[in-house]
């Protein structure tokens, strides 16, 4: 039988304090360890990818492994920008980085670790597997899992999560205690190809905005927006339409009049953003499962979001239903519907339309 001694793990790593404390408790346990960090955007000057790099050089160096980089650009541009591009040409509102795990991380990156020999590979992700079935993180906070809704289940049959137990805190004291020099290196936030770049100037650069009329439910015109495609429903900042008429509460978008090219939004009562149920499609199940006819579950249209009671019903070809105990604010086209039994995630699918 193999020790740990004699596995290959190829971890992911991305310059961040997870990936980093998790390459040291694989070491720890044993496993030769290799770090493999990813250039999955083409450099446009101003990328953080070249600082992250010299901080998985620097973190490999300080644990005493062998790390290298690889270029998925192509993959990610092909497999995970086409899609965000089509989705915001189609007015919805994509969530890419749900799709990068299945395409890049679980996809082209474990294929590539296969093919240099790794009998395992490993993430700093915040989740865990329990034989085929993935469940939530220890650190409830921090739990992953919603991310990884779309991975195929056979993508996931030689991978470590080592933060699986960890809570954020003592991931943040043990990297001060090694002297890791991303101990106190802040967590990255947004999607991974903007960066800290203002949203609308990135994605003005590869899709033209429209102008057009902001209204309120009535159809007066009370402001102008820069584009149907930078909005997305519930929305509250950023609208620059405070105060008009002296209207009592905090205005936000309501609809997307994409045949006039309006933005429709309220003020104060948001009750006309609310919905019982959701259809979707693509539904990914992970794991070996026996679905009924309908299952009581609970579900997270959004990342941050507390988990919903409701009931699953399955039709023909990866298409879904989800009825809400409880209605459900801004549940918007084009993110991902993410499905628990518990501790378990079941999966997930795409959200396409809603049912008030």
């Amino acid at each position: 039988m193999r020790t740990n001694k004699t596995k290959k793990v190829i971890i992911g790593m991305s310059g961040g304090v997870d990936s980093a404390v998790a390459a040291y408790l694989l070491k720890r346990d044993g496993y030769d360890v290799v770090g493999l960090f990813m250039h999955n955007w083409e450099e446009d000057g101003e990328c953080p990818a070249a600082d992250d790099w010299r901080d998985v050089t620097a973190v490999c160096d300080k644990l005493g492994i062998e790390c290298y980089s690889v270029d998925f650009a192509g993959e990610y541009a092909d497999g995970v920008f086409e899609y965000f591009l089509s989705e915001y040409r189609a007015y919805r509102t994509p969530n890419p980085d749900v799709l990068c795990n299945r395409v890049v991380k679980f996809g082209a990156f474990r294929d590539y670790c296969i093919r240099l020999g790794a009998d395992m590979i490993a993430t700093g992700h915040y989740c865990k597997r329990d034989g085929d079935r993935l469940l939530r993180a220890a650190d409830a906070g921090k739990d992953q899992s919603y991310f990884l809704n779309q991975v195929k289940t056979e993508q996931l049959s030689n991978v470590l999560f080592p933060l699986a137990d960890m809570q954020k805190s003592e991931v943040r004291t043990l990297a001060r205690e090694l002297g890791l020099p991303v101990a106190e290196k802040k967590d990255s936030t947004g999607i991974c190809f903007i960066g800290e770049r203002k949203f609308k100037k990135f994605l003005s650069s590869f899709l033209p905005a429209q102008r057009g009329d902001i209204v309120d439910v009535s159809g007066n015109v009370v402001g102008v927006h820069d584009g149907l495609m930078y909005y997305t429903l519930g929305q509250r900042r950023g609208l620059g339409i405070g105060g008009v008429r002296g209207e009592a509460g905090r205005w936000f978008v309501l609809d997307k009049d994409v045949k006039n090219n309006r933005l429709v939004v309220s003020c104060g009562d948001e009750s006309a953003l609310f919905s019982r149920s959701l259809v979707g499609s693509g539904l990914n199940i992970i794991g070996a499962f026996d679905m009924p006819e309908t299952l009581a579950c609970t579900a997270k249209t959004r990342y941050r979001q507390p988990d919903q009671a409701a009931t699953l019903t399955v039709s023909g070809d990866g298409g879904f239903t989800l009825a809400f105990e409880d209605p459900q604010r801004a549940v918007t086209p084009g993110q991902y519907a993410g499905i628990y039994l518990g501790e378990r995630c079941l999966g997930g699918g795409v959200i396409n339309s809603v049912c008030k």
